[in-house]
């Protein structure tokens, strides 16, 4: 008999959803703090085409569904990405990196700047991929929690290892095993996203900040920390800190965690939940201390001095966006040579140079060094061997337990 997963959201999800678009990660800047959500909150539609509301119910294939593939005569494909998330050209009328690879295959890339944030893309390619139909697109760059839905409702084609001989070779360790996509059957990443912690040095009169224990514990702060308002970021950082995997949580772990979030709550020792909001309080020192997403904090460190970061002993939480060939397009091969061509280390340094994230390509220090020897050494863009080790990710999870843990993440943060 055949499987069927209505794929709908609950209200705890939805809400959470909210707080991310709003000022959360799906607000993030992708190369400035401001990451462009285009809308601002969960518009109607958007929260339809998520909540599946006259869209047949989705089959779980459990693996993408083969198509067509009419790249060898057609040579081009489309891709769709987030705005600000590829290098431009000083005059900002020119993308270098697709242009290079436009010249080498003879294949053109209609480049389009139309995902503002994760909740709204699902809504337009829904319909389309619950029909079996193409959605125009052949490559898009979604994040890991919604790259694992469109997987597991198997709206994802699998990949080709053959046309991926670099991305195969130069993926970094620490994003090889993700539990949502086994041996990256149907993903890559283009970037990763760091939650560490970060610190105005002025403010802890030259303290360093480099652990939950402290954030939650040191009276010194009390009244002065920030926690973030997702859910996996403020919770798995918390998990990490009490020895526990968030990449094995149980409902018992969430619980203790989300037991002890709310003593520092209660106690006051933490001001408030926060999106990338918590930015401006920090630079100003009315936050002395706050969980941070590395992206924000390249920018703020070159604004002010006093800004720090610390990786804790006990580890930090590592997402990622990642490259999927929707079921049904149509030029799945070419899509698959521009996912290996950016795990080329040149392409991928250039890449990394200009939007200033996690660099998931192995072997791409020496070539960064040669357009920026600072980013090359900074750890936020390319993490080293000992910070790379303490990099964990959350599992995924089910929808029952996804709208359980909201729900009870939306209770303590007040949401």
């Amino acid at each position: 008999m055949e499987q069927y997963e209505p794929d709908s959201l609950s209200a705890a999800q939805l809400a959470a959803m909210r707080r991310s678009l709003a000022n959360g990660r799906g607000a993030l800047t992708r190369r400035s703090l401001l990451r462009a959500s285009g809308v601002g909150a969960l518009t109607l539609a958007g929260a339809a085409g998520l909540s599946g509301c006259g869209i047949p119910p989705a089959k779980r294939e459990g693996r993408g569904p083969a198509s067509t593939d009419h790249s060898a005569k057609e040579k081009r494909l489309a891709f769709s990405n987030w705005t600000q998330y590829i290098d431009i050209s000083d005059d900002e009328k020119r993308r270098p990196t697709l242009e290079a690879f436009t010249r080498r295959t003879g294949i053109t890339v209609k480049y389009t700047e139309d995902i503002n944030d994760n909740v709204e893309f699902f809504g337009k390619i829904k319909p389309q991929l619950a029909a079996g139909q193409d959605t125009g697109r052949d490559l898009i760059c979604v994040t890991d929690w919604l790259a694992a839905r469109i997987i597991r409702l198997g709206w994802a084609q699998r990949l080709d290892p053959g046309n991926l001989p670099n991305a195969y070779a130069n993926l970094a360790p620490q994003f090889r095993r993700p539990d949502w996509d086994p041996g990256r059957a149907h993903s890559y990443p283009w970037t990763g996203i760091s939650t560490v912690i970060a610190y105005n040095a002025k403010a802890t009169g030259g303290r360093r900040v480099d652990s939950v224990t402290q954030l939650l514990d040191d009276p010194k702060l009390k009244g002065r920390v920030a926690f973030l308002s997702e859910m996996r970021d403020t919770v798995g950082m918390t998990l990490l800190d009490m020895g526990k995997d968030p990449g094995k949580v149980t409902a018992a772990d969430y619980d203790a965690a989300i037991g002890r979030l709310r003593k520092g709550v209660e106690t006051r020792q933490i001001r408030r939940f926060t999106g990338n909001d918590y930015t401006a309080d920090l630079s100003k020192g009315d936050l002395a201390a706050c969980l941070a997403w590395a992206g924000d904090l390249i920018q703020l460190q070159a604004d002010n001095p006093d800004i720090k970061f610390a990786i804790p002993a006990a580890g930090y939480l590592t997402s990622t966006d990642n490259l999927l060939v929707p079921a049904g397009a149509r030029h799945k091969t070419n899509a698959e040579r521009l996912i290996d061509y950016y795990y080329e280390p040149p392409v991928a340094a250039r890449l990394a140079a200009y939007i200033n994230y996690v660099c998931p390509v192995d072997g791409v220090r020496e070539e960064l060094a040669r357009i920026d020897p600072a980013m090359a050494a900074n750890t936020l863009i390319l993490p080293d061997k000992a910070m790379a080790a303490k990099s964990h990710a959350f599992r995924s999870l089910s929808g029952e337990e996804e709208t359980a843990f909201e729900e009870k993440f939306a209770k303590l943060i007040g949401a």
